[in-house]
């Protein structure tokens, strides 16, 4: 009886014993974008693979958010970063652009 009391009492804590609260607290607001910047990244650069990932920030202006990400890739012998700008509206997050610049550093 005591352990139902507190799964029932333990806010985020299922009866399958997965802990939904945390997963939603370690799932950052940009986790949606960085999805997409690499789907788009992938289908940009299909033969190569994405060997890291870096969120560079976000800027809002009005109702208009930027996130920017950094992607490391592998294509045969050559390594290359990509950065990705998407732009979109806060309020419908419909996207309005998705840019791509690559680097060497």
């Amino acid at each position: 009886m005591s352990v139902l009391v507190l799964l029932t009492i333990s806010p985020g804590i299922e009866a399958d014993g997965t802990i939904t609260q945390q997963l939603q607290q370690d799932n950052p607001s940009y986790a949606k974008w960085g999805q997409l910047a690499m789907e788009k990244t992938s289908s940009r650069y299909p033969d190569a693979d994405i060997i890291d990932y870096l969120h560079r920030g976000r800027e809002e202006q009005g109702n208009e958010i930027t996130e920017k990400f950094k992607l490391w890739l592998q294509e045969d012998d050559r390594e290359f970063g990509v950065f990705i700008t998407i732009v979109f509206d806060s309020d419908t997050e419909k996207v309005h652009a998705i840019t791509f610049e690559e680097t060497t550093h």
